[in-house]
């Protein structure tokens, strides 16, 4: 079997096995032999590479240009010596002069390796950044690797994630070869593959979380209304059903705990609170400051602002530890809320 024919029985296998199409291949060939003519023409304006599709032959074209009196041969024929290459021919005809040099077979041979390699890799790099890119706001798992000064690099399989220091939680640390889930920030396509950003701290990732672990949400159900998060202290979480039957929270806790505990074990022990949500922001506000217990909420939804009376043992329940309940209550249903206790509001 002679090289050429060789050369395309290749590119078939490839297209079969690695799905990357023959004819991409082959016109990056052409185009790689374009430029080796070079070395033998000094210049490839006007040259052309053909590799005949079903036996691999290689054939290498000047175009040029038919005149009554030629200037530059590398460009132009004489209209006599195209009429006795090609018959009659008009001024301005743009003629094929087949030019192919002696070891022009052997050249073809080095470049398609170095050209089949790099395609194969292109073609590669790129099927990785799509696969990763439909993944952009989702969740992944990922081994850790190593820390590289403050970042981390995970594993994810065929490439590598950055875990940068301002997205990981502060109260965690892995160990290489811990496996974690992983939000994907970000996806870029570079020449060395796809760039990947992912993130431990983003409201986000508990969100997907719950959405991979609770059927409900799975199938709309229930829905995940509002989310507010301290990474790695608490977060809180507003859900809503749109069936009468089905208790939001209870979908979202589980049984005995079961999904939610499941949740916190990946978030290292993060809290978790999980209220109903209500189109009313009063009822909203009030299950938002659980799990403390409210008198009164009184709300102005123009200023979108609240005004929260609560019993006086309740009051620093509601505020929550160096204000963290109040102010994830008021991330989560947005509003601006002010909170006292009973013997504050009515000057007892």
């Amino acid at each position: 079997m002679d090289a050429n024919r060789e050369l395309i029985d290749a590119l078939n296998q490839i297209e079969r096995e690695k799905d990357i199409s023959k004819e991409v291949l082959l016109e990056a060939l052409e185009n790689s032999l374009v430029a080796a003519c070079k070395n033998n023409f000094g210049r490839a304006d006007n040259i052309r590479v053909n590799i005949d599709r079903d036996t691999g032959e290689v054939g290498v074209y000047a175009m040029k240009e038919v005149v009554e009196t030629v200037v530059d041969p590398v460009l132009q024929i004489s209209s006599e010596q195209a009429e006795k290459l090609y018959g009659k021919s008009e001024i301005g005809d743009i003629v094929s002069i087949e030019i192919t040099p002696k070891n022009f077979g052997r050249i073809a041979a080095q470049k398609a390796k170095q050209v089949v390699v790099q395609k194969i890799r292109e073609e590669e790099r790129k099927v990785l950044y799509q696969q990763f890119l439909a993944k952009e706001r989702d969740i992944v798992t990922g081994i850790v690797q190593r820390y590289n000064g403050n970042n981390i690099q995970i594993n994810l399989g065929k490439v590598d994630a950055i875990l940068s220091e301002n997205e990981q939680v502060r109260t965690e640390v892995f160990k290489p070869t811990d496996r974690i889930k992983l939000y994907v920030l970000e996806v870029k396509d570079t020449t060395k593959g796809p760039r990947i950003s992912v993130s431990r701290t983003h409201p986000e990732l508990v969100k997907r979380l719950f959405e991979a672990e609770v059927t409900e949400i799975q199938d709309g159900t229930v829905e995940i209304m509002s989310i507010a998060r301290e990474a790695g202290s608490r977060t809180k979480m507003a859900v809503w059903s749109n069936n009468p039957d089905v208790d939001p929270v209870g979908a979202c806790v589980g049984m005995n705990g079961a999904r939610v505990n499941a949740i916190v074990r990946e978030l290292r022990d993060e809290k978790i609170d999980i209220i109903e949500w209500s189109a009313d922001p009063a009822k909203l506000i009030e299950n938002a400051l659980s799990p403390a217990k409210v008198v009164s909420v009184t709300v102005d939804e123009y200023e979108k602002s609240a005004r929260v009376i609560v019993p006086d043992y309740q009051l620093s329940l509601a505020i929550g530890k160096e204000g963290q309940n109040a102010r994830l209550a008021a991330k989560l249903t947005g509003y601006k809320i002010d909170i006292k206790s009973e013997s504050q509001s009515f000057g007892y």
